[in-house]
This record gives C-alpha cells, sequence and structure tokens, in this order.
C-alpha cells in the first residue's frame, strides 16, 4: 500500500538543480540568439522553469512557505530587470538582498521568542524535538540549550550575509552587458551555473556545520544516541 503523499514532501534535490539552475541557464545561453528566441523570449523561458516549479511546490504543499515565496519574487524581479532593460547594478543588488533579507530575518529572529533556527533545523520534520525537550527538562539544561540554539542562529544568519556578499560580487563580475541583451542573457545563465559551486556548495558546507553543532549540544546535553534524536517518518502524528 501506498501512503498518501504529506502536504509538506520535499522535492528531490538533484530535481531541483535541473529545473531552477540547469535547464534555465542552457536555455539562457543557447536560444538566446535572435535566430532562435531571442533575448526577451529566452529570458521569459527561462525564468518561467523555476517560476513554474515555484508555483507548483507552493499549491502542492497546501500552505506559504516564505522562503519559496522570497525565490518566486527574486525570480519575478530578475525577469523584470531583464525585460525593461535596467542598470545591471540593479541586478547585483537584487542577488544581495534575497540572501541579505533572510540573514535579517534570522538575527532580528534572536530577539524573538521563537529563532528561525527553530523553523530551519530544530524543528520536528528534522529531529525529535519532544524527546530532546523531555531530557534536557529532566536534566534542568534547558535554558543553558537556550543560549547555545541561539549562538547556531547567529551563525546560521552568517551563512546568508556570506551568501549576499558572494552574490553581489558574482553578479558584478559576470553580469557587465546591458540587460535585455544576448549577452546579458548568457552572462544571466553563466552567473546561474556558477553560483552553485561557488555561493550554494559553500553555503550548504556552512549548513551542515551549524546541524553539526546542533547534533553535538543536544547530545551531549541529552545523551541521546543519533538514531533517537533524528525524527523518523509518522513520529510526530502517531505518537502524542
Amino acid at each position: 500500500m501506498t501512503q498518501p503523499d504529506s502536504p509538506d514532501r520535499q522535492a528531490h534535490p538533484l530535481l531541483d538543480l535541473i529545473i531552477s539552475i540547469a535547464i534555465p541557464s542552457v536555455i539562457l545561453m543557447k536560444l538566446s540568439g535572435e535566430a532562435r528566441l531571442g533575448a526577451d523570449g529566452a529570458l521569459l523561458l527561462a525564468l518561467a522553469f523555476p517560476l513554474g516549479w515555484g508555483l507548483l511546490e507552493l499549491v502542492r504543499n497546501r500552505k506559504l512557505n516564505w522562503i519559496a515565496l522570497l525565490g518566486l519574487v527574486s525570480v519575478l524581479l530578475t525577469g523584470g530587470i531583464g525585460l525593461l532593460k535596467l542598470d545591471t547594478q540593479w541586478l547585483a543588488i537584487k542577488e544581495a538582498a534575497v540572501p541579505g533579507v533572510l540573514g535579517l530575518a534570522v538575527l532580528i529572529s534572536t530577539r524573538t521568542r521563537y529563532p528561525l533556527i527553530r523553523t530551519l533545523l530544530y524543528n520536528p520534520k528534522v529531529l525529535n524535538v519532544a524527546r530532546i525537550q523531555e531530557q534536557l527538562e529532566q536534566r534542568g539544561l534547558s535554558e543553558q540549550f537556550e543560549t547555545r540554539l541561539q549562538r547556531a542562529t547567529l551563525w546560521l544568519s552568517g551563512t546568508f550575509f556570506f551568501s549576499s556578499a558572494m552574490n553581489y560580487g558574482l553578479a558584478r563580475w559576470i553580469v557587465v552587458s546591458p540587460a535585455g541583451s544576448e549577452a546579458f542573457n548568457a552572462e544571466l545563465g553563466r552567473m546561474t551555473l556558477l553560483s552553485y559551486p561557488m555561493i550554494a556548495i559553500p553555503s550548504t558546507l556552512m549548513m551542515v556545520a551549524i546541524f553539526y553543532f546542533l547534533w553535538r549540544t543536544i547530545h551531549g546535553m541529552t545523551g541521546l544516541r543519533l538514531e533517537d534524536i533524528l525524527a523518523h517518518p509518522g513520529h510526530g502524528q502517531r505518537q502524542h
């Protein structure tokens, strides 16, 4: 028997990369010539893939994901800059603004009762939060753990600020042709491809390091094994 799809199911990462990065980049670099789709036509087609995929994910998950929504806004802004033929410095500003806004949001969340690291890493879909909290309370380490969680949140904001700075530098370095031109599209495609090894992979490694710090903290304070710390499918729905 097949289980019903979870409304929060995640897309396959490889499929995400192909639809959101690889296909748009190839379209921009290979189909922007006047003999093919032209600069505007190729740009619209390239943007349609991440935009359509993002909207599909929002509809399929049946709830608003503010990070996905920010990604959709980013795609629309990129299209607007190209179609309206704005100065390319606006592309660099936009590329820096998206992760910059996320970094600020994470930083501001440290002043609230619910730091965003709870949404991104320390949540019931990733970790067995109920079991962890039970052990922390029994050992009287809840406050100490919250301090460590705040520290991890600060590091998390740093990964977004790193992405912001790198995005700005990469955009200013690669995209130098007038917006709306064939060369602009080709440079945009090249920038999109390079952003993965130069920005996405280092940022992911930083996230892994933060997750490792979180795991070591939880293990040290609770004594729980890795299999007890990680969430298991259906755990949150069937127990409680």
